[in-house]
């Protein structure tokens, strides 16, 4: 039997690879995709084959990441429950699918990944092995009962590593899972779990490493300049950059001015509720950028119509359906909305702010004249609005002498002052 791991070289999959191995009499093949976690790549290869592994395979994907799964998700504005901007699900389907393709290539019997039994990513992985190759096995050890009795916590596995000389950053004394890639850093586990528990505080804020504390941030504001065109930040401060050097590029100036944490209780799609703690610096800059970008240059009841939709495809993306045909079809809408989303905006960073300072484009639906209140003449006739005004409240008047209209204060509850 052949199987391909998705290998991350953290403490989950450190153990897999033996683990895998013996259960099943199996030849392991591992393979990570490179998304963005830069030096956490460093000794993969010679780690997993330490451990088992015949083959090693580290995909460079941060190109086709930034490109065909951020941006696309980034002309939606997609936020998870108002704060999450979904960096470890965007990041997944793409991991899904190059894990499949690697399979095919080598002949593989099976897919296997250490995602646990209550997270997300086990309903992620699998939903795009689904789509992508149905014929596939798949294996998720911590679904399996003898696989849990082994490993009943991360405590047996932190020994387990360390028993057999495998380096892994959890420890005993501060114990949380972290994920990495080009759009953000999350941290869940171990010692967040406790709701009430503060990483910022001096004892516990070397935990976060994309941003600076915003108490510690640099004392003057910094200026920036983001220049899109058809919805994609194509800019920076006059510089043309692929998607990839944007999120970079912007992940250093956002980070440095402590911009884009977020700690928040979040609803899991396979029921409960969790704690994270996200660093998404150059994503919280894009996205508000693009919003104000939006502002200026698209049609109000497109924008209305776009912005129903937000909350759907930000949990088609959550719950792993980047695959799903609804998916695709918003995706299409989303990005036809997109074609006059042209210019620039130009924002403000300062000790973990983000303030739009101005913003300008050739496709500007801002009209000066009309938005006046200097008595300018244009084409909005102020008289106009009294037709207006009348025709939308004639449901309210009707209401009102038919029925009692809404209930109002009674003349005992209205004081005079």
């Amino acid at each position: 039997m052949k199987i391909v791991l998705a290998y991350s070289g953290g403490l989950d999959t450190s153990v897999l690879v033996s683990w895998l191995k013996e259960h099943y009499s199996a030849e392991i093949i591992t393979y990570a995709a490179d998304v963005g976690q830069e030096e956490e790549l460093d000794g993969l290869a010679e780690k997993a084959k330490a451990t088992g592994a015949s083959a090693h395979y580290t995909l460079d994907l941060v190109d086709e990441f930034a490109r065909d799964f951020i941006y696309p998700m980034m002309r939606a504005n997609a936020i998870y429950e108002g704060q999450y901007f979904l960096g470890t699900s965007i990041a997944r389907p793409l991991i899904g699918k190059a894990h499949v393709e690697i399979a095919e290539k080598e002949g593989a019997d099976a897919v296997a990944h250490g995602a646990t039994g209550k997270g997300n990513d086990q309903v992620r992985f699998e939903l795009a092995y689904a789509a992508l190759a149905p014929q596939l096995k798949i294996i998720s050890p911590w679904r399996m009962d003898v696989f849990r009795k082994a490993f009943p916590g991360r405590t047996e596995m932190i020994n387990y590593c360390r028993d057999n000389n495998i380096d892994v950053e959890a420890s005993a004394s501060k114990p949380y899972s972290m994920d990495r890639n080009l759009l953000h850093i999350s941290y869940e586990a171990g010692i967040l779990e406790d709701p009430w528990f503060d990483p910022t505080t001096e004892d516990n804020k070397a935990m976060y490493k994309l941003t600076t504390d915003p108490q510690d941030a640099l004392d003057e504001p910094q200026y920036i300049e983001l220049d899109f065109e058809q919805g994609d930040c194509v800019a920076v401060d006059g510089i043309a950059m692929t998607p990839a050097q944007v999120m970079k590029h912007l992940n250093k100036v956002a980070g440095t001015h402590g911009v884009g944490r977020v700690d928040l209780i979040e609803n899991r799609f396979v029921g409960m509720k969790s704690r994270g703690v996200y660093e998404t610096p150059g994503g919280t800059i894009l996205m508000h950028a693009h919003r104000n970008m939006e502002s200026l240059t698209m049609d109000r009841e497109l924008m209305h119509l776009r912005d129903s939709l937000i909350p759907r495809y930000a949990q088609l993306v959550y719950n792993g359906f980047w695959y799903a045909p609804e998916r695709e079809a918003l995706q299409a809408f989303i990005d036809d909305s997109q074609k006059s989303v042209t210019g620039t905006v130009r924002l403000k960073l300062y000790k973990g702010n983000v303030t739009t300072v101005g913003r300008k484009s050739p496709l500007s639906l801002y009209d000066e004249n009309i938005a006046s209140m200097e008595g300018v003449e244009s084409d909005y006739n102020p008289d106009d609005a009294s037709g207006f005004i009348r025709l939308n409240a004639l449901r309210l008047r009707r209401r009102a002498i038919a029925q009692g209209g809404p209930e109002i204060a009674s003349e005992s509850k209205v004081k005079r002052s």
